[in-house]
């Protein structure tokens, strides 16, 4: 084993008896592995949060690891106002109600006040995509497998396991040879690093700005 990895998983030890706001500290320092045990830490009540809110594990899970990517790209962002757990939480409720949010206005087209009217001959919301939206989708999907293509061995296996191929995070782990938690926190890294590229071509709007 070399001296660096070895480090590394001695300061995975250590940090278990780390404070969250020492952790919290190190990853604003750009210490990795310190934030691997925050997600360790919290991963179970992120959890239980978040299928208290949409109700299926597998969305859940989704949304906790999107809360936790947002917490690591915000990290420099907490204030000591709060703790850390608190925060967290506050994340994944917001990513929770969005994703309701979306689920409703996937289900459900937009109705106008039809009081007094009969609601089954209500004309609905012609949600079929135009050839306009269809050309947009087709243009990033071509932007994003050229970007995944572009992107780190080491970011873009574990994208392409968990995000494309939709393998479960275990699986993807021993795929990988490394534990769930490296595994989840490089998943976070690698959505940081393609959002970001993709954002150099459709700026801060994303891809949206070709499919809205």
């Amino acid at each position: 084993m070399d001296s660096s990895r070895g480090s590394r998983m001695q300061n995975r030890n250590g940090y278990r008896e780390t404070a969250d706001d020492a952790l919290v500290s190190l990853c604003q320092q750009g210490d990795q592995s310190a934030f691997d045990e925050l997600m360790r830490r919290h991963q179970m009540s992120a959890m239980k949060v978040a299928v208290s809110i949409v109700r299926d594990r597998q969305d859940a899970e989704d949304e906790v690891q999107n809360a936790f990517w947002k917490a690591y790209e915000h990290i420099n962002q907490f204030q000591r106002d709060a703790k850390f757990s608190t925060w967290l939480t506050r994340i994944v409720v917001n990513q929770c109600l969005m994703r309701l949010r979306q689920v409703r206005r996937a289900r459900f087209a937009y109705i106008d006040d039809a009081q007094g009217e009969d609601l089954a001959a209500a004309d609905l919301k012609d949600v079929r995509p135009t050839p306009e939206n269809l050309l947009g989708v087709s243009e990033v999907a071509e932007v994003l497998e050229l970007e995944i293509k572009r992107t780190p061995p080491l970011l873009r296996n574990v994208f392409l396991l968990r995000d494309v191929e939709n393998k479960p995070m275990p699986e993807v782990a021993e795929k990988l040879g490394i534990s769930v938690a490296a595994a989840k926190s490089r998943l976070l890294r690698a959505r940081a690093e393609l959002r970001n590229r993709m954002r150099r071509h459709y700026g801060e709007m994303g891809p949206a700005t070709l499919m809205g």
